[in-house]
């Protein structure tokens, strides 16, 4: 295998920022690195039939051939809308180690990178690009994939290269003949008729055989052909050197129709392409009319001959103009818009497919955008309108300039992130932030825009993000942001609203409880300490009967200002508060960084809350919950104190030993023992789950949520204090 040394921008750039996924910290993107020569034949990369990828990578592996690396990543098309992005790996051991999903169903490309400079193919995997010799490929199974997968062997067509000469000079393209098709020789009893032609065009970049590596055309077709959905046809595929060339389109039309029984008139003609190749189909289509009958656009942008089209020509001589573009973050978004609003203008009769709202200007979208067209060739169709699930153009769309808006620019889910010009001089810059599937981070690499970075992502369901800039190999804050993390001071966040999210949404003014500071000392750490305390809406501080009380705590890297600022506690209490889900207590968020967490929590932070506060001291209304370390805390309280909390929970942590643990006095004392994990994606699950018979062996009565979607972070234990909260004091 080769490795490269890079430098400057590049599409496969690869970057992570190293940092070990300590408990309960914001888990760091794990990392994936290729090297260049064979190692064992255990595969570094493996996908469940849900869409999970495990990756481990041998150190050693790569300190052999790449050298001592401070930092790995595999990046490929994992981002919103497939962008591509870079997955950091965590150095367990001796191997690099990650879990990503689950990934929506799909083709997807990946490379192994270290240190941002020195990328490797992975020598497990034998599927590779042919134009990109580092990258290697898997297919994420399921329904919206299911043509993108081998057809069953015998009924697929053939693939051939054709190659033939022009003034001297050697070109060549790809040819897809359909199941049963006959030699331009071949004699029957009646004769060939011909088949009708596809010429699919590739963009500045790309090479003919990307169609196929990524496009996944054979397969596409294939299926299709199998299932009836498409007239028997040659599809010719071009490469794409950028400079949509009439000429050679000319040429090669007629070395197609020297060699293949293909028909030449226009009727039986076709052309598609994506980005400069979807511009070399407008142009056939608005300028030459009389000679394609259907022309496809997947991401092209205008031609020059937009601007004056014919409709009556272009009404005459063509039977199907259809476009597609993807969202927002397809650089021919825009243009589409422009094009739609000049064939309107004209009076050209067009199609449009509409904009699929998670695809942009990538494989994934050009092979839905095959998917559609082929079916429409050559044929009578009924169906003249976009795919199910897209929408409308919504008009052009402009993030504000750069330099003139606070970051993140936010829109309709679009982020918008953008550096100040302290990193001009910068040679690599990505914002690191968890917004992959579950909420698990990706470094999106941004691109320079003049002094500044920039990059626009998404569309992001509504949550809560938090986020950071990796400015060669090193983490930054986002110093325009003026959100802030207490414990983790490069961190900032910003929020998109609706529904899904509407319980992690501030409530309007005056309606919500408060959060306050409370400082007692403590006598395990030596000093005064604080926790954050939140009472209820109408907290009365004379009431005769005590209000119950939660005590929540936080992980490892973390402090008492968390749950408030990355958990969203405030928000989230508040909420189920007005919604009438939540008994009226108090909850005590306090710091678990002691090496006596015990002592801590019984002589110091619950004896401060009763003094300051109107809560119980009964066991039957006083709970306690943590996630990650403050969950192992907790169940070690629990071990060493049963009965003093009737209700007990845990986020992401495990149970441990059973030794000298009186399981009787646990069942006892505990009205309610309620236990949380994340997916695959959770590197605590294998422990959590080891916990498991432990308890079942020592007969302890616990309640397991099941898995909750999502990694080691906020957006897994957030969902879990949403679902604890209410069944707290009601037994």
């Amino acid at each position: 295998m080769t490795l490269f040394q890079h430098g400057g921008p590049r599409l496969t750039a690869a970057r992570r920022l190293s940092a070990v996924i300590t408990a309960g910290v914001v888990a760091v993107a794990a990392v994936l690195v290729a090297p260049r020569q064979a190692v064992a034949d255990t595969p570094w990369l493996s996908v469940s039939d849900d869409g999970y990828v495990a990756i481990s990578i041998p150190a050693a592996y790569i300190e052999a051939n790449a050298g001592q690396m401070s930092q790995v990543a595999v990046e490929g098309n994992f981002g919103p809308s497939f962008a591509w992005a870079e997955y950091g790996l965590t150095r367990r051991g001796d191997v690099w180690w990650g879990a990503l999903g689950p990934l929506k169903p799909g083709l997807y490309s990946y490379q192994v990178t270290g240190d941002d400079t020195k990328s490797l193919k992975d020598p497990t995997n034998a599927t590779g690009v042919t134009s990109k010799h580092l990258w290697s490929t898997f297919l994420v199974p399921g329904d919206p994939a299911r043509l993108l997968a081998d057809a069953p062997q015998g009924q697929g067509g053939k693939v051939e290269t054709l190659t033939y000469r022009i003034k001297k000079k050697e070109h060549s393209a790809l040819v897809w003949t359909p199941p049963g098709y006959q030699a331009k020789s071949a004699k029957g009893p009646k004769g060939p008729k011909g088949y009708p032609v596809l010429f699919l065009q590739s963009g500045e970049g790309q090479s003919a055989t990307d169609w196929l590596d990524l496009g996944r055309a054979k397969q596409i077709l294939d299926n299709l052909s199998a299932q009836g959905s498409m007239e028997p046809m040659v599809v010719v595929v071009g490469g794409g050197d950028g400079r949509a060339d009439d000429k050679e389109l000319k040429d090669l039309r007629k070395a197609v129709a020297d060699k293949y029984d293909v028909l030449r008139d226009p009727a039986h003609q076709a052309i598609a392409g994506v980005a400069e190749g979807g511009a070399l189909a407008l142009r056939a289509a608005l300028t030459h009319p009389n000679e394609f009958a259907y022309a496809g656009s997947f991401s092209g942008l205008p031609t020059d001959g937009a601007g004056r089209p014919d409709a009556r020509a272009i009404g005459r001589g063509l039977t199907l103009l259809r476009l597609y573009t993807g969202n927002v973050t397809d650089p021919a978004y825009n243009a589409t818009v422009r094009l739609t609003k000049t064939l309107d203008r004209a009076g050209v009769r067009y199609e449009f497919d509409g904009v699929n709202p998670d695809g942009g200007a990538n494989w994934n979208t050009w092979q839905e955008n095959l998917i559609d067209f082929v079916p429409r060739l050559f044929r009578p169709v009924r169906d003249h309108g976009p795919s199910a699930g897209h929408g409308r153009l919504k008009g052009e769309f402009h993030p504000p300039a750069p330099g003139t808006t606070p970051t993140p620019f936010v829109r309709d889910g679009f982020v918008t992130f953008e550096t100040t010009t302290d990193f001009k001089d910068a040679k690599h810059v990505t914002v690191w932030a968890n917004d992959a599937p579950g909420g698990s981070w990706l470094r999106v690499p941004m691109s320079r825009d003049g002094d500044r970075w920039r990059v626009t992502i998404g569309p992001l369901d509504p949550w809560f993000y938090y986020y950071q800039w990796i400015v060669d190999r090193v983490s930054v804050k986002d110093t325009s942001n003026p959100t802030k993390v207490t414990s983790e001071p490069n961190w900032s966040s910003f929020f998109i609203p609706g529904e899904r999210a509407r319980l992690l949404s501030d409530v309007p003014a005056g309606r919500g409880g408060k959060v306050e500071s409370l400082t007692y000392p403590s006598n395990v750490a030596n000093q005064d300490r604080t926790a954050l305390v939140w009472t209820p809406p109408g907290y009365d501080a004379k009431r005769a009967e005590p209000y119950p009380v939660l005590y929540l705590q936080h992980g490892s890297g973390q402090s008492y200002t968390d749950w408030v600022e990355m958990g969203r506690a405030k928000q989230i209490l508040d909420h189920q508060f007005l919604d009438g889900k939540l008994v009226p207590m108090v909850v005590v968020m306090g710091n678990g960084n002691v090496p006596d967490f015990n002592k801590e929590l019984l002589d110091n932070i619950v004896p401060a809350a009763r003094a300051r506060y109107n809560v119980s001291g009964d066991p039957s209304r006083q709970a306690l919950a943590g996630l990650s370390m403050g969950g192992v805390q907790t169940l070690g309280v629990l071990k060493a104190y049963p009965g003093r909390f009737a209700y007990v929970a845990a986020f992401s942590a495990w149970f441990g030993s059973g030794d000298g643990v009186d399981a009787a006095a646990i069942n006892n004392g505990t009205r309610m023992l309620r236990l949380y994990v994340g997916d695959q994606t959770d590197f605590v699950q294998p422990l959590f789950m080891g916990s498991l018979p432990t308890l079942d062996s020592l007969g302890i009565r616990y309640e397991f949520d099941g898995v909750t979607p999502g990694p080691h972070g906020w957006d897994v234990w957030q969902k879990n204090l949403i679902d604890l909260a209410p069944r707290l004091f009601r037994r």
